[in-house]
């Protein structure tokens, strides 16, 4: 579910997404044997609005909000920086992605100056915290230092930051950056009163020149991920309420100093916990309104012969194959990686996922498809492979890197026989489905792929932390249609410039490369310069370099582009969703929510 995510969460999150055999396993037949929601939620209540999201409940579970939505504590979440979590922490805006433009929420407006060395943010003025307290500029200042701490990209760009008056927030830019304003914007902005103490030191050390990567910034953020707050301070029309929280379900009340909150219509919001095949049965039996989890293609049917409508906006994301660069040495070789991208039937895939809302890759470029003519001439799309399945080519690549073939197994240049372990969220029935696609087609290819599920909370981390061989993660982002962000998903998060928030090097791909297209490049600086400057075409030089060196490296291998299968429930709880052909639906629903947003501005009421 997934966009860029944290780095210890997937597209659910966002971020974002344990061990399930076969699609069927979470498919229609295993409904009946599941139980519904509580008795009590069965009554048509007004006022309530059903939705489901994995979290986990305390002490599992812990409060530290801090970094998001870019770098939270990578321990297991208390609530998964989704879509939901928007309705406790208030944005300074949403990104409307078909007036190509922003929605302001706890900002009033912003703006650059002439010169574009700042980006100024006003506040609403009579901003309140769930404890009664102002929301300030003060807190802007706050959320921007813990997410020094925490190794925010945002800090490429940003000189020093600074509040002259409550309401005012000012960066001071490095140099011009066209993705400042969404990161700064779509920041989780967190209370002085809990993260203050935090703030003061990222501050001390921002002051006298310390780089994240810096002993005392090490140790910093290391402490800073241990940190456990007792409660959530809110500043959205919802709030956290500890003393209704089970294994199964929260409750967020309403926050009676937040935002907007007279103007929601809904009193509560009811999210049930779990994963795909904890929720499938609450779907089916009308107990959630709302879900954005990737259903089988086999739910889906079941779904809607019960009275749901299934939304398919586009996520600009997907699940990718990553290899773990510092251990499976076998993959070392580009040509290797080459071919397994050419022997993997990307198609099949997606179908075998999500039906008619996975459709495979095609330009391979490390963004969406959706997005490439927008930022890659017709000469340099060219210059795509297209690594269209061709076992042919995959043979020739695979023994040009070493690697041999004998009694239908492949053998690794190492001498061994080529066997590893593919990971995978299990609670994901799409990436579920897709790595044992995987499996099976790469096992008829000649390579054995041991499946191991996960269960989503320890998922993540473990991946950071570099314990795996192959893995199942998100590719793509769907933060804001710019390239940048979908770049910085593919080689930061699970990678290391963003691992190291785990103590681990993810992924372990080195980011100084050399391509037969490019030339020796550092990736890191690339896809940073990117989303700087406000010349396009000198950030559309920067994104085609970055996707011809994506492109021919395959430091990860997308699989397909996921569009949301999201069923909707009209009439018992709420009275209708955005249809289908709003403009609001090109949103990327683990970005810019729809749904969330219509909650927000009352258009989605009891």
């Amino acid at each position: 579910m997934t966009d860029i995510a944290p780095s210890d969460i997937s597209r659910r999150r966002l971020f974002q997404i344990m061990g399930l055999g076969t699609v069927a396993a979470v498919g229609v037949p295993g409904l009946a044997a599941c139980s519904k929601a509580d008795p009590e939620d069965d009554k048509n209540k007004t006022g309530e609005f059903h939705g489901a999201y994995p979290f986990n409940k305390p002490p599992a579970g812990h409060f530290n909000r801090g970094g998001g939505p870019i770098g939270l504590a990578p321990v297991a979440m208390y609530l998964i920086d989704g879509p939901y979590s928007d309705l406790i922490h208030s944005v300074g805006a949403y990104w409307d992605w078909a007036q190509k433009k922003f929605v302001y929420y706890l900002a009033e407006s912003s703006e650059f100056n002439d010169d574009f060395s700042t980006f100024t943010v006003k506040l609403r003025s009579g901003l309140k915290w769930s404890n009664g307290k102002p929301l300030t500029s003060k807190d802007y200042m706050t959320t921007m230092y813990v997410q020094w701490i925490q190794n925010s990209p945002a800090w490429g760009s940003i000189e020093k930051i600074e509040a002259p008056d409550e309401q005012t927030f000012v960066v001071h830019l490095k140099s011009p950056a066209a993705i400042i304003d969404r990161y700064i914007l779509k920041s989780s902005v967190i209370d002085t009163g809990t993260y203050g103490e935090w703030a003061d030191k990222a501050a001390t050390l921002v002051e006298a020149g310390e780089k994240t990567t810096g002993k005392k910034a090490v140790a910093l953020n290391k402490d800073f991920n241990k940190f456990r707050p007792k409660e959530i301070i809110a500043s959205g029309p919802f709030m956290v309420d500890d003393k209704l929280i089970t294994s199964s379900k929260m409750t967020l009340v309403k926050n009676k100093h937040g935002f907007r909150a007279n103007e929601v219509k809904f009193e509560k919001i009811i999210l049930f916990n779990g994963e795909t095949p904890d929720v499938a049965p609450l779907v089916e039996s009308k107990d959630v309104d709302y879900a954005t989890h990737g259903f089988t293609p086999a739910q889906e049917k079941s779904f809607e012969n019960a009275g749901y409508r299934i939304m398919r906006p586009p996520t600009y994301s997907g699940p990718a194959l990553f290899i773990n660069h510092d251990k499976v040495k076998a993959f070392s070789d580009r040509r290797a990686r080459q071919a397994l991208a050419y022997a993997i039937k990307r198609d099949e895939a997606g179908k075998v996922a999500l039906g008619e809302s996975g459709k495979a890759v095609r330009y391979m470029a490390g963004f969406s498809d959706v997005m490439v003519q927008d930022w890659i001439s017709a000469a340099d799309q060219k210059k795509l492979a297209r690594y269209e399945h061709d076992t042919d080519k995959a043979e020739k690549l695979l023994t040009e890197a070493g690697w041999k073939k004998s009694g239908g197994k492949w053998q690794t240049p190492q001498g061994k026989t080529a066997k590893f372990v593919i990971s995978f969220p299990s609670d994901f029935a799409d990436w579920a489905a897709c790595a044992e696609n995987i499996a099976e087609q790469l096992k008829e290819f000649g390579i054995e792929l041991v499946q191991k599920g996960q269960k989503f909370e320890s998922y993540n981390p473990e991946i950071d932390k570099g314990n795996f061989e192959l893995c199942i993660q998100a590719w793509g982002a769907s933060q804001h249609p710019h390239p940048h962000f979908s770049f910085a998903a593919d080689l930061f998060i699970h990678n290391i410039p963003i691992a190291r928030n785990a103590g681990g090097r993810g992924m372990g791909f080195e980011l100084k490369v050399d391509t037969e297209e490019t030339g020796k490049i550092d990736l890191e600086k690339v896809v940073n310069m990117s989303g700087e400057g406000l010349n396009e075409d000198e950030q559309k030089k920067n994104v085609t370099a970055a996707a011809l060196a994506f492109n021919d490296l395959l430091p990860i291998i997308p699989i397909f582009e996921r569009y949301g299968n999201n069923p909707v429930l009209e009439g018992p709880r709420v009275k209708k969703f955005p249809g289908d052909a709003e403009p609001i639906m090109q949103n990327a629903p683990y970005g810019d929510n729809a749904v969330v947003m219509g909650l927000l501005d009352s258009s989605i009421t009891p």
